[in-house]
């Protein structure tokens, strides 16, 4: 695939001569996942929706531009400072939500790094298109140390078997890697996979509340602060 900054090369063009400039396209590799080293990321801008199989950076590193800090009741303050989205504690969720245009709904993967800050629950609630649907990752929820999907068949995280008891440090990040295809739901932790699940013939869907109000691309928090950086999107050849 042709980069931008080919592409803007290939437009200059002048009566007399032509300068065409290619790149290969990056493959994606499907089993065994992919190393954390990444090709050159590519930067979303306002309003323009660029999805390949390179990485496309959701989040700019300087503000909330593609994010809207989401309507939660009760909720925490969010900023942007150092390079990451700062998600204040609040009476309960917290987050930002997706405001620039369509999404990938299969096919794709989603990466980011999260860190807790403080609190008691879960520092990384990322809600994400499923076909026609959505879902939400929750890591380090009831308490701290849960880890699954909300929901499966009307069973959120706490109840299918995505269910992972796991210790979370404060102060800590830890790169999250999910990816959405047809049939599975698949979620990496540190490159280590903790979550495999099959999703044909499955009600996929989220836990009722407020939560519908990260959809379709959020990250929320419950009672509890939080960062988020290197946040991007890929699409996956499946």
């Amino acid at each position: 695939m042709m980069s931008a900054k080919s592409q803007a090369f290939c437009r200059m063009g002048c009566l007399g001569s032509l300068l065409f400039v290619s790149a290969c396209a990056h493959q994606a590799s499907i089993d065994p996942p992919p190393p954390l080293a990444r090709p050159e990321t590519v930067q979303m801008s306002p309003r323009t929706n660029h999805w390949s199989e390179d990485w496309t950076s959701l989040f700019d590193g300087k503000s909330l531009t593609n994010w809207a800090v989401t309507d939660f009741g009760g909720h925490g303050t969010v900023d942007v400072a150092s390079g990451q989205i700062n998600i204040g504690m609040g009476a309960d969720l917290s987050g930002i939500t997706w405001t620039n245009g369509t999404l990938p709904k299969t096919d794709y993967e989603i990466s980011l790094q999260a860190i807790k800050v403080d609190g008691s629950d879960f520092f990384c609630g990322l809600t994400f298109p499923v076909a026609d649907s959505s879902c939400s990752l929750i890591i380090g929820g009831w308490g701290g140390g849960l880890v699954g999907l909300s929901s499966l068949d009307d069973f959120d995280a706490s109840e299918n078997e995505t269910t992972h008891g796991m210790a979370f440090n404060a102060g800590q990040w830890y790169q999250v890697r999910l990816r959405v295809t047809p049939t599975k739901i698949e979620v990496w932790l540190d490159e280590k996979k903790i979550i495999d699940v099959l999703i044909v013939g499955r009600k996929v869907s989220l836990r009722p509340g407020s939560i519908y109000l990260s959809a379709p691309l959020g990250v929320a928090t419950y009672e509890t602060s939080a960062g988020i950086r290197d946040f991007k999107l890929r699409l996956i050849e499946h």
